[in-house]
């Protein structure tokens, strides 16, 4: 037992000592390659922004319901009509209707229209201008006070859902771009309309609904699709840009390389304004007519280390 446990021992001291091997012989074996970029400082606009998710819901959603207990004899509306106010959208029968209509219908034409022009059907009208986004009892169907037979929806807003930490920033009438997930290649326009005063928590975290207001509605929005917003943070226009990867850090001071006549270039102190992580704004340190170096590090493994596994048997040539 203890001759095996020392074979065991040996065996995985082989397999660390050819791991060590390796590793060493690759480190020793891999070359680095410095690349050097030239690159002048643009003028341009610079944003910045703050990211959340929202859906796409009716501004005021209201439901018509019947004032009485009763039976649909016919919708004249469907999903997606414009209504005004005080538009019919359905007619219906009270009970008593109904149970009245059908007995007339079994006695004949002649009482049927008889009884229908005496008891007149109820109208059910819209109460606001608006567009129909539900559409879901038919005609003939029995209902009560509590069914909703048409949803009407002034306008589609979206809904964003703005983390604690992000909230100071939103203010009313900033500008967002809302992106909807089934088209994410449309952009829409919108402007802070409201935000909300009581919070809620999604998933453990704090967060504060804000209303947008679309400047132009698309005709595909729909209510519950899903978005992602981008408020407009900061925004700076004809001011000094250079990519992020041109600016060195070092003791908490940035700095830039600048092209010299001699070799080296010169290390110069900027002063840094707001980034949109591909750009960043520079307010003092250099100008236009600067060439700034931007110097990164290739690192090469060669092709025959590559892949090659060290404790496989080489193969004799």
């Amino acid at each position: 037992m203890k001759i095996k446990k020392i074979g065991i021992f040996f065996i995985v001291l082989i397999i660390l000592t050819g791991s060590i091997f390796y590793i060493t012989r690759v480190k020793q074996k891999t070359s680095t390659e410095e690349i050097v970029k030239e690159i002048s400082p643009t003028v341009g606009s610079i944003k910045t922004f703050i990211s959340s998710t929202g859906t796409v819901l009716p501004k005021n959603r209201l439901e018509i319901k019947p004032p009485v207990n009763g039976r649909i004899e016919k919708i004249l509306v469907r999903e997606g009509d414009k209504v005004k106010a005080g538009d019919t959208l359905a007619w219906m029968s009270s009970t008593e209707r109904a149970a009245l209509i059908d007995a007339a219908r079994a006695k004949g034409k002649e009482a049927l229209e008889y009884w229908e022009k005496t008891y007149k059907p109820i109208p059910l009208l819209a109460s606001i201008d608006g567009e129909v986004i539900v559409k879901k009892i038919q005609p003939g169907q029995t209902i009560t006070t509590s069914d909703p037979v048409i949803v009407l929806s002034d306008r589609l807003i979206v809904k964003a859902q703005v983390d604690e930490i992000d909230i100071g920033k939103i203010t009313l009438d900033k500008k967002a771009i809302i992106s909807i997930d089934a088209y994410p290649d449309t952009i829409i326009n919108a402007t802070v309309e409201h935000i909300y005063y009581e919070s809620k928590t999604v998933n453990n975290v704090t967060v504060y609904e804000v209303d947008l207001a679309p400047d132009e509605i698309p005709k595909f929005f729909r209510s519950g699709m899903n978005a992602s917003i981008d408020f407009i943070d900061e925004t700076r226009d004809k001011t000094l840009l250079i990519p992020v990867d041109a600016v060195y850090k070092e003791k908490g001071e940035s700095y830039v390389l600048l092209k010299q006549d001699s070799p080296e270039p010169l290390r110069s102190r900027v002063t840094l304004g707001i980034t949109d992580d591909k750009n960043i704004e520079v307010v003092s340190g250099i100008k236009k007519s600067d060439t700034l170096i931007i110097r990164t590090k290739k690192y090469n493994i060669p092709k025959s280390e590559t892949g090659k596994n060290p404790f496989m048997p080489s193969r004799r040539r």
